[in-house]
């Protein structure tokens, strides 16, 4: 047998073995995404029947009117869930020197009551090659982890601390794309700050977060602040600000909703943006 043979059987054995390992990965990170979504739903509230009424935003500050007045409509039924999908690029050095940027899709599902999410991502580290991530907020509990083929994990960060608090703030600021649960009526609350942003408050359970909202010409949130969220340098949870960024607003089931999105760490060495996403689709359900 000649080195080119027993060459070509090494490598068909190698890309068997990457197959196996693949298709073994996916029916596993199949079935924690399944298990995460399902705790998602065992934690859901009924909302309430009554739709957004206009005159409940009277005393809010000017600026926070002007947003709910430029994306609801008097009459807008509550949105009680919502299922996401993305695509975009993820800065997995996001904290380094350099930028490594790699593309992904995701699926996220949210509820309003009580507030959560979960979100499934792929990126393609290599040919062949993928990493799962999960970032999720069920039930008072955040958690982060990818793994390669949904096996290997990179890390894992899991539990009732700055892991949930920080994911709390993610469902705060993508509830531009759900502008309902924004609403006094659902638990948000807002105190001025200038003419064109507000804090918002919300609460769930024993957490209660508070993020700065800042507001376009338009009325349209353009950024969302928050003071300090965990990030993860060198294996360590170092608190950080971070900013969100909104844009492409488009009509959708009656309400105007962000499409385009970034996520940046606010580091000592300057704006270091990591996610950077576009929404493909959004499929929504309302309380009745």
């Amino acid at each position: 047998m000649t080195g080119i043979t027993w060459m070509a059987l090494v490598l068909g054995g190698f890309v068997a073995a990457l197959l196996v390992l693949a298709t073994y990965g996916r029916f596993r990170w199949a079935e924690t995404t399944q298990a995460l979504l399902g705790q998602l739903e065992a934690a859901r509230r009924p909302a309430p029947p009554s739709p957004y009424n206009a005159g409940e935003i009277e005393s809010l500050p000017a600026p926070v009117q002007r947003y709910f007045r430029a994306v609801l409509r008097d009459g807008q039924p509550i949105v009680t869930g919502v299922t996401v999908r993305h695509t975009g690029t993820f800065n997995v050095t996001a904290l380094g020197s350099r930028e490594t940027w790699m593309p992904f899709t995701s699926e996220q599902r949210v509820l309003t009551r009580r507030p959560g999410f979960v979100w499934n991502a792929r990126m393609a580290l290599v040919p062949g090659i993928a990493i799962f991530v999960h970032d999720a907020y069920v039930a008072g509990v955040g958690t982060l982890h990818p793994a390669v083929f949904g096996l290997f994990s990179l890390t894992h960060q899991h539990g009732a601390g700055d892991i949930a608090r920080g994911e709390l703030m993610r469902y705060m600021m993508e509830a531009a794309w759900y502008p309902t649960a924004l609403l006094p009526s659902q638990g948000a609350q807002w105190v001025a700050v200038d003419a064109v942003s507000a804090d918002a408050t919300m609460g769930d359970g024993d957490i209660s977060m508070t993020m700065r909202f800042t507001f376009d010409a338009a009325g349209l949130i353009e950024k969302v602040d928050a003071a300090a969220r965990g990030a993860l340098v060198g294996g360590k949870v170092v608190m950080m600000p971070w900013q969100g960024r909104l844009s492409n607003y488009q009509e959708r089931d009656g309400m105007r909703v962000p499409l385009t999105g970034e996520a940046a760490w606010l580091a000592p060495g300057g704006r270091k943006p990591y996610w950077r996403g576009t929404i493909t689709s959004l499929a929504y359900e309302f309380s009745s």
